[in-house]
């Protein structure tokens, strides 16, 4: 089993089903927008997010890999 499978969960009670960072109600897209934007992991912590813990970060890159990898891509020859 893959490590984020128990940091990352999706209950459709919570924002509407997308995953969360489990024991909370921060979503892996919250998270993922601020790694995009440059910020650190200890500043995510900091002045975020002070309930989660590094590693909950990580798995949300790692959740976020995950799906892109899995993910079929289907291209259309340009005629």
């Amino acid at each position: 089993m893959k490590a984020y499978k128990q940091k990352i969960i999706i209950d459709s009670s919570v924002h509407f089903g997308k995953p969360c960072i489990a024991g909370t109600r921060i979503p892996v897209e919250n998270i993922l927008e601020l790694v995009r934007d440059g910020i650190s992991f200890s500043d995510i912590k900091k002045n975020y997010y002070p309930d989660i813990e590094i590693e909950d970060i990580k798995a949300c890159i790692e959740y976020a890999m995950d799906i892109i990898t899995s993910e079929e891509i289907h291209v259309e020859a340009v005629k």
